[in-house]
């Protein structure tokens, strides 16, 4: 019954990618970033979203630019080409507000090689999707989500709310050309690792509405290892 104050530390250390997965999860999530892929990191709250989307940057070649936007500035990286921005609201004295949209275009006249939106709430969705349909492949986010499907469903549901004008077939095409893979990660035991890793289903040609879906690429075995159930069919390179 009184006040209560709640302190969120991020740490400035990169964890390494097999605090993650083992080995055969390592190779995959490598070839997913020398194959381009736009990839979004989906679970729960204190999962380990940031911290394994830091660790998949460490891996990222030097000489790539990698230009992070951000809402609130969370994400830990020390890779050598780095460039942050982080969004602004507006405020009683004047000062206009900077939105993920904003800051998309102006990061696309600093030739990035990748992009990288932050953790994805609400209107920001917007930025993600112009973020992944720039021409630069290669692009990672986070959301709250309990699975990869549920991931699209509720980024198809956020960008209904901030752009309510957008039909829903055209919301769900274009999610299904820019998201490639969902990373989802878990806490479990005290420990967080990746669990599930799906391919996004490609839109149809003909442009019909269809159901959001997903394939399974990687999973848990019954012995906690991360197994890959079918390879890898969608690149950007």
């Amino acid at each position: 019954d009184g006040a209560a104050l709640s302190i969120r530390r991020f740490s400035p250390t990169v964890r390494p990618i097999s605090d993650f997965t083992d080995e055969s999860g390592r190779t995959l999530i490598d070839e997913l970033i020398s194959r381009r892929c736009n990839v979004v990191v989906c679970g729960a709250t204190s999962s380990g979203k940031t911290s394994l989307l830091a660790s998949i940057l460490q891996q990222c070649d030097d000489d790539e630019r990698i230009v992070v936007l951000e809402d609130t500035t969370e994400l830990p990286c020390d890779a050598p080409h780095l460039v942050r921005f982080e969004a602004r609201p507006s405020n009683a004295d004047g000062v206009s507000a900077v939105t993920l949209g904003d800051l998309v275009r102006t990061a696309l006249r600093l030739r990035p090689d990748r992009l990288v939106v932050g953790e994805v709430r609400g209107e920001e969705v917007l930025g993600l999707v112009q973020a992944m349909n720039t021409g630069h492949d290669g692009s990672f986010s986070t959301c709250h989500a309990n699975s990869p499907l549920d991931a699209l469903l509720r980024l198809e549901s956020l960008v209904l709310q901030a752009a309510p004008q957008w039909p829903l077939v055209a919301v769900r095409q274009q999610l299904a050309r820019s998201i490639d893979v969902i990373i989802n990660v878990d806490r479990r035991n005290g420990s967080r690792r990746i669990i599930l890793i799906d391919e996004v289903a490609p839109p149809p040609l003909d442009g019909t509405l269809t159901t959001p879906a997903t394939r399974t690429i990687a999973s848990l075995d019954t012995t906690g290892r991360l197994v890959v159930r079918a390879a890898l069919r969608r690149t950007r390179r």
